[in-house]
């Protein structure tokens, strides 16, 4: 009895684990359902921070230890601070991680009207491969601001009742052509328009088609505005559900993304399928390592920021001056006794502080396994993954990190129990990534690229590991405490 006792407790312990472990996992795809954007995610990282006790720092005139407080801007990047009891000059423990993925951005002159079809004209964003964003169900999520200040939120494709979207492309009989030319050719970027509605051509007489072979030059009224009859039908949709006119798209961020919900992946529900889990996937394991660390000696802080498929750049971007403008808006609510704020106490609190780049790094493929140095690659389920350098080819553009810093993260890591990988993204003259650890670098702290393992990366849906989840999470955790 006493023996069949012990194993009860023993499935129980494991019964908690894996309850935790799918809690965990639904939170992430919630996560991933609800933010498509990076202003979507930016809106759940800040409800998440307000209900776990965190305030606006512009409602904070004074900082002490143990207070929570965010920075945000423009609604597209924030960063979440918990205040721990040594001076902040000593250095701070940093998770950073961006919040944009690659998709299609709508332009600002977007809406035309083709041979009965209705296009919108998009440019995309980021690294695609641009022939597996064709024949996909596709959203429409964004912000439209009017001249009157008022801001229009539009998701449409996601709801069961709504329509959706798609990109067309050529049906294999006619596409002997199209065959031949290389992939990154066959779909060239200006085809990638999205289909939004359409009208049944009018049928011409006899008489009707002899009058339009004479007046091929020149078009009546009447004709163009037949012509434009399924436009002007979509603008009347658009005018009745959102108030939104034509012009209106000048002033208009509006993002295609893939339609549909985060599910499990396989039989046995191991992995997950989802838009942008790079690099939300790493963005929503730091908030919740974040989240569920008490304030500690060193302050604690949650980075997530935009444009990183872009080179960084821009107001929100890691290579802005957003970062070190929050810890200065910080360090001048510590001042306190009469103390002023010093600049070179900014200065010291990012140059020693901790940070792991929270950062996917490409799962391997054992369908194309020659791209990748076997021995230097990370597996979906082998945990957490660092790398130590990203770059291309040559290490160009990389951020080298500290082997005395990574040697303190394996004892960290090793007592918590936390599995990782060491990797690189693939074969050195296969090509390569970034992150944004060079940008934090250059303040002279301590960085190592950090993050779970994504297969089929930059695809509009990606594959991770429920496992690789739970050991970031984990690892975070642990880190957030040195």
């Amino acid at each position: 009895m006493e023996g069949v006792s012990g194993l009860r407790k023993i499935v129980r312990k494991i019964d908690h684990r894996t309850q935790d472990k799918m809690d965990l996992i639904e939170k992430y795809k919630d996560f991933l359902n609800h933010g498509k954007t990076e202003r979507e995610c930016n809106a759940s990282i800040i409800k998440a921070a307000k209900d776990a006790g965190y305030k606006d720092i512009n409602d904070c005139s004074h900082l002490k230890a143990g207070d929570k407080v965010f920075v945000s801007k423009w609604n597209k990047t924030v960063a979440l601070f918990n205040i721990g009891t040594e001076d902040i000059s000593n250095g701070m423990n940093i998770l950073g991680a961006h919040i944009d993925s690659p998709r299609l951005d709508v332009k600002q002159n977007p809406l035309y009207e083709r041979d009965f079809v209705v296009y919108l004209n998009t440019h995309y964003y980021g690294g695609i491969k641009k022939y597996q964003w064709v024949t996909l169900p596709l959203a429409i999520h964004g912000v439209v601001c009017k001249k009157d200040g008022t801001v229009v939120n539009v998701v449409v494709g996601e709801d069961e009742a709504d329509p959706v979207f798609c990109i067309g492309d050529i049906l294999p009989h006619l596409a002997q052509k199209q065959m031949k030319e290389a992939a990154s050719d066959f779909i060239p970027g200006e085809n990638l328009d999205v289909i939004v509605g359409s009208r049944s051509p009018e049928r011409l007489d006899k008489e009707d088609e002899e009058k339009a072979d004479c007046e091929k030059s020149e078009k009546s009224d009447n004709e163009k505005s037949k012509k434009d009859a399924a436009k002007k039908a979509v603008l009347a949709i658009l005018k009745e559900k959102y108030g939104i006119t034509e012009s209106d798209f000048g002033s208009a961020e509006l993002e295609i993304v893939p339609a549909g919900k985060a599910r499990d992946l396989g039989f046995d529900r191991s992995l997950i399928l989802g838009y942008g889990q790079d690099d939300r996937s790493c963005a929503f394991a730091s908030l919740e390592a974040m989240l569920d660390t008490p304030s500690g000696k060193r302050t604690s802080v949650c980075l997530c920021v935009d444009k990183e498929e872009i080179g960084s750049v821009g107001a929100t971007g890691m290579a802005s001056h957003f970062f070190e403008n929050a810890v200065a808006e910080v360090v001048a609510r510590l001042a306190e006794g009469g103390n002023a704020y010093s600049e070179l106490t900014v200065r010291r609190a990012l140059n020693n502080s901790n940070m792991l780049s929270s950062d996917v790094n490409a799962a391997y493929d054992p369908m194309n396994g020659d791209l990748y140095d076997r021995d230097n690659a990370s597996f979906l389920g082998g945990g957490i993954v660092f790398n130590k350098y990203t770059g291309s080819r040559g290490k160009s553009g990389a951020s080298d990190a500290s082997p005395e810093f990574i040697a303190r993260l394996r004892a960290i890591l090793d007592d918590a129990g936390v599995n990782y990988q060491m990797a690189e993204l693939g074969k050195v003259d296969q090509g390569g990534g970034g992150t944004i650890a060079y940008l934090a670098a250059k303040y002279g702290m301590y960085v190592l690229d950090a993050g779970v393992p994504v297969l089929s990366m930059h695809a509009p849906w990606e594959i991770t590991s429920s496992e690789d989840m739970k050991q970031a999470y984990n690892a975070y955790k642990a880190f957030l405490t040195i």
